[in-house]
């Protein structure tokens, strides 16, 4: 064998190694990308369908024609009240009483804010429940109504003593003996609508006190 054939056989077994040697090229693996962790459920509860919607308390109306001024209104409509199906209780006249005593006492030392009053007006109407204010609203108590119940108990007002004398508070009941005393005990100045507001918180707080 002559030098170039030699030299082609060198080459050909270098490349055939060369090859053997060579690894193949992997192809890329793909990696997976983890799942998105599903979003966290509102944590609110859904509302129930079957819970009763919150019933509004409704407020002593003043505002129907020849209405009574807030505090006779509620007042003479929670005297009232005993001629309803909804009145007034025994826990609820402990509560009433304290509150109108105060009052009572409150408008009697002639010092008492409009402010401190209102405040009081408003503790007692908190103290109805809301079919008591309802039942009041319905009545639409006017100063006909007012001045009618004044005359069934004996009351005229202005001349600073009630109608009659001493006899004729026989067969009254005890919240018309106690407004007719009440009115005995004002003067002329307390005549009109003023003495008569006393006079039925007067009869109301008997009234409270019978219940008791």
């Amino acid at each position: 064998m002559n030098r170039s054939s030699i030299l082609i056989v060198i080459t050909t077994l270098a490349l055939l190694l060369a090859a053997c040697g060579t690894s193949p090229t992997q192809a890329p693996v793909a990696v997976s990308q983890p799942e998105s962790a599903p979003q966290a459920a509102a944590t609110q509860p859904a509302a129930d369908p079957a819970a009763p919607a919150p019933v509004e308390r409704p407020a002593l109306d003043t505002t129907y024609e020849n209405a009574l001024a807030p505090r006779l209104l509620l007042s003479f409509g929670t005297l009232k009240l005993a001629e309803t199906a909804t009145p007034v209780s025994a826990e609820q006249a402990a509560q009433m009483l304290m509150l109108w005593q105060a009052l009572d006492t409150m408008t009697k030392s002639g010092n008492s804010a409009t402010a401190e009053v209102e405040a009081l007006l408003a503790q007692i109407e908190q103290t109805l429940t809301a079919e008591q204010i309802t039942a009041i609203n319905a009545m639409k108590l006017t100063q006909t109504e007012l001045q009618a119940w004044a005359q069934a108990n004996g009351i005229q007002m202005g001349t600073g003593s009630g109608s009659g004398g001493q006899g004729q508070g026989q067969g009254m009941s005890p919240e018309a003996r106690a407004t007719r005393q009440a009115e005995n005990g004002k003067t002329g100045s307390d005549s009109g609508e003023n003495g008569l507001s006393a006079a039925v918180t007067q009869a109301l707080i008997a009234y409270l006190q019978s219940i008791q």
